[in-house]
């Protein structure tokens, strides 16, 4: 069997691999939401609202759903859209 030599070039590539990756798994989970259709507990955990705030939200109109069966389904970039559409702007 051969011997395989490990530089410190090796290393120190394997490394910056390594961060790399690690810095794009942290990215992806810092708030990002990483799939496209949330539940009714995703949503309320998302803006820290109750059931009760949630469904005035949908009978209002504010938030966008679509229902299939018994389940309601969010577009996450929808709620983000509707979220930057509210901002409110202080001017002091």
């Amino acid at each position: 069997m051969a011997a395989t030599i490990i530089t410190t070039e090796d290393l120190r590539e394997f490394k910056m691999e390594l961060l790399d990756d690690i810095k794009e798994l942290l990215n992806n989970q810092s708030g990002h939401i990483s799939k496209r259709w949330l539940k009714s507990p995703e949503i309320r955990k998302l803006l820290g609202i109750s059931p009760g705030t949630l469904q005035n939200l949908r009978i209002n109109g504010t938030l966008p759903y679509t229902k299939v069966g018994g389940v309601l389904y969010y577009d996450y970039e929808e709620i983000m859209k509707v979220m930057e559409e509210n901002k409110i702007h202080n001017k002091f």
